[in-house]
């Protein structure tokens, strides 16, 4: 790709050789010839004194440490995002569906889309233009995927759950499956048959091995674009807002209402019925009891400590209860 090209598809201004010939992306440090790179807000100039790259996508003000050609862009790290889409080499499979999958007849599939080996298409699924499903791939009776959206190998999508355009869901992750729902009669568990659904919106991205329930009765709903990491569970009837994005090993129990443009970090828990209201980020572990009505960041949890040191702190803990009632005598013996 030139990188007069590159910089239009940035949205940046390209400084230097237009017809230069980019070919991949390198790192700072590695970059060599036909590889481009860029310069983080938080990376001191001094390292493009080291750098090797042809090309380099940096702020204006930082231009002037670096004699070659660069792509000029006020956020260089989203256009280094922009060119990694560009110089995407995940390969793209040919439409059609291999010859040993297994697609029924009632099913309505774009000839524009492509179905892997050995997948599993039931009866009455709805698969959209460009849409791409991965070897092995099982997709449920009535369910449907819109245009554009890409399945890595073994993503399962139970019946009846809609997915929008242009979602990327990674392999082993799991939709729709039944939520957690039993209730007790004489000590022992019955089994809550989950008669809900799942509502995936546009532009959304599922980690590898992710499991999002269905709802027990209504239906569990992901917004456009939510970016969900791997190693994520999300319980019946939750509904996630608009751009949210849950990173790694989270737990979200049922019936919880999270707002647009959250952020979870890794393996933060979620209690079951609490709303979280737009524009929270919440710290990495922090356990969520109880609802949030305020926008902002909030954690839980201690921080790490010495091994020793943990111990002593869990003992005061413990010794926390007695010591606020001696003190709470004390101040009525003084008055």
């Amino acid at each position: 790709m030139r990188l007069g090209d590159l910089a239009e598809q940035l949205g940046g201004v390209c400084h230097g050789d237009a017809d230069l010939e980019i070919t991949a992306l390198g790192t700072l440090e590695d970059a060599g010839a036909g590889e481009v790179t860029f310069l983080a807000a938080s990376t001191p100039r001094e390292q493009l004194a080291e750098c090797t790259a042809s090309a380099i996508i940096l702020r204006h003000e930082d231009l002037k440490a670096w004699p070659g050609a660069a792509v000029i862009c006020e956020n260089p790290h989203l256009g280094y995002a922009h060119a990694a889409r560009a110089l995407d080499t995940t390969p793209m499979p040919d439409p059609g569906a291999h010859s040993s999958a297994v697609v029924a007849e009632t099913a309505d599939v774009s000839p524009t889309s492509s179905i892997g080996a050995n997948c599993v298409i039931e009866n009455h699924v709805v698969i959209g233009e460009d849409v791409v499903i991965g070897p092995g791939s099982v997709i449920g009776e009535r369910a449907r995927l819109g245009a554009g959206t890409r399945l890595f190998a073994n993503v399962t999508v139970m019946r009846g759950v809609v997915i929008g355009e242009r979602c990327f869901i990674k392999s082993g992750a799991v939709l729709g499956s039944d939520g957690f729902g039993n209730t007790q009669e004489e000590g022992h568990w019955v089994r809550i048959p989950q008669h809900g659904g799942l509502r995936i919106g546009h532009d959304v991205q599922i980690g590898a091995v992710t499991t999002i329930d269905r709802g027990a009765i209504g239906d569990t709903v992901i917004a456009d674009g939510v970016v969900i990491d791997n190693l994520v569970q999300i319980g019946h009837n939750c509904q996630v807002g608009e751009d949210t994005a849950i990173v790694s090993c989270v737990g979200i129990a049922g019936s919880v209402v999270i707002g647009k443009r959250c952020i979870l970090a890794g393996a933060v828990g979620v209690a079951d019925h609490v709303t979280i209201c737009d524009d929270v980020h919440l710290t990495g572990m922090a356990m969520v009891t109880g609802s949030i009505d305020q926008p902002g960041m909030y954690s839980s949890g201690t921080g790490l400590l010495p091994a020793a040191e943990w111990r002593k702190a869990a003992v005061r803990f413990r010794q926390l209860d007695d010591l606020a009632r001696r003190i709470r005598a004390l101040e009525r013996g003084l008055k």
